[in-house]
């Protein structure tokens, strides 16, 4: 990535809610600018004490203890140059023109329109310089913390896609290798969709037994089996007028594929220990991993259920494919997991960037989120270095002895208990004929437990990405 020879301007955002401060951080990181952010007027003023000084501050109204007129008060006696625009989910006429007094050069009501942002920050301190180079991306905030990021040619095309595809109430498959981000795309669909006032589910039909995803999606009758005191709604019934997402539809077994295409066809079913026929207005989404073709001639997924689901497929792409992205994606996790863990956001190095840049990524942006993890709770750069430089040299999985003294030592022992872990665990897969149920029992983990191991290390069978 080519690096401008003068710093990108420096914001500082000043704003108590942690999802408006991570949003505002990531769009600008995104446009290349320098983020700085606090979280209250008093951590924001004794920030200001300190070199170097920002461009523009970016200043919440609504603050507990210091809000953001006294805070701006405050500014104007210690930089009274400093360009500052207020922000507030509250259009108060008062505060406004109290605000434009005290000198903050405008005022934007929450929540706004990226293009809002833009046109002020340009107005304040003008375009980004020419010579700046970053990569254009756009991220669109889906709620509960969820982000899309779209900045490779391939990942803009998806969200047009998504956008257009979201308006024609049809089945929408969605492909890609594990933690590619199929969920992420769900959620976009249901938000440009007519029904994104409704509830949005997500069923993962690989993470419940089989003989419990049934009553799990169409619900029950007292006494339909052993256990069943009182009836309960199913997935279905509490996701009416809504969207549903079957993630891992390819672990889905035979027999309750043929009862979901019959919902497919008729909208239409009934709870189990039931005759009644409950008519539901439901919007089906689905993802899987696994090789549709192999899973189709091995009898794991149903021909005329697939057909069905494919009335529009989107494949998205491994990270390793897109690595416009790994940057932008990178320093939100960094913000959002920081914030979780209670931990102070840490900074990027060159170095860092560009082996992370290097680095194929395997398990995508499930990888790079437990990364960003380890390096915010061990905070050794030099080791997140190493073990990237390692999986770069030697592919996902290679034993961590590219580096010296500790760090190598501790990549080393780290694979040979994941070589382990593996054997054991395919062991047990073939003593039971790949009944992960029967396996878990075997390996006395919980079944949970054993699919994410499966998932973790891409254990596989017949050629099949599990």
């Amino acid at each position: 990535m080519n690096r401008a020879a003068s710093k990108p301007p420096l914001i500082l955002i000043v704003d108590d809610e942690p999802t408006m401060l991570r949003y505002l951080r990531t769009l600008l990181e995104v446009e290349g600018y320098r983020v700085e952010t606090a979280t209250n007027g008093a951590e924001a003023m004794q920030r200001l004490q300190q070199a170097p000084t920002p461009e523009l501050l970016l200043l919440d109204v609504l603050m507990p203890v210091l809000d953001g007129l006294q805070t701006l008060e405050q500014v104007r006696q210690l930089h009274p140059q400093l360009k500052v625009v207020m922000l507030s989910c509250v259009s108060d006429t008062r505060k406004v023109v109290q605000a434009i007094r005290l000198g903050a050069q405008d005022y934007l009501t929450k929540p706004f329109q990226k293009a809002d942002l833009d046109s002020l920050i340009e107005q304040c301190i003008g375009p980004q310089h020419e010579q700046t180079q970053h990569v254009q991306g756009d991220i669109e905030d889906l709620g509960d913390d969820v982000f899309f990021v779209s900045a490779s040619p391939a990942m803009k095309k998806i969200c047009s896609q998504a956008k257009l595809v979201a308006n024609v109430d049809i089945p929408v498959l969605m492909l890609g290798e594990s933690g590619t981000g199929k969920e992420v795309v769900s959620r976009l669909i249901h938000k440009y969709s007519p029904r994104a006032h409704r509830t949005f589910l997500k069923v993962n039909c690989a993470a419940v037994p089989g003989d419990l995803l049934e009553s799990e999606l169409f619900g029950y009758e007292p006494g339909a089996f052993t256990g069943a005191t009182h009836s309960k709604p199913g997935k279905f019934e509490l996701c009416n007028k809504g969207t549903i997402l079957l993630d891992e539809i390819g672990e889905m077994p035979t027999m309750l594929q043929a009862k979901l295409l019959h919902v497919l066809q008729d909208q239409q079913f009934s709870r189990l220990g039931s005759r009644t026929v409950i008519k539901v207005d439901v919007r089906i989404l689905a993802a899987t991993n696994i090789d549709i073709p192999s899973a189709i001639a091995e009898k794991k997924l149903r021909e005329d259920l697939y057909y069905r689901l494919n009335g529009f497929t989107i494949t998205l792409p491994p990270l390793r494919e897109r690595r416009e992205e790994i940057g932008i994606l990178l320093r939100h996790f960094i913000s959002q997991i920081a914030e979780s863990y209670g931990r102070p956001s840490m900074t990027i190095s060159p170095k860092l960037m560009e082996a992370c840049e290097r680095y194929p990524w395997p398990g995508n942006l499930r990888e790079l989120g437990n990364f960003v993890k380890r390096f915010l709770i061990l905070g050794d750069e030099e080791l997140a270095i190493q073990e990237l430089q390692a999986g770069t040299a030697g592919g996902p999985g290679a034993p961590g002895v590219s580096g010296s003294g500790e760090g190598g030592l501790k990549g080393l022992v780290r694979n040979v208990k994941d070589e382990a872990e593996i054997e054991a665990i395919t062991r047990a897969l073939e003593q039971t004929n790949w009944n992960r149920k029967k396996a878990a029992t075997l390996l006395q983990i919980s079944y949970k437990a054993l699919l994410y191991k499966i998932r973790q290390y891409d254990i596989q069978r017949s050629g099949s990405m599990v």
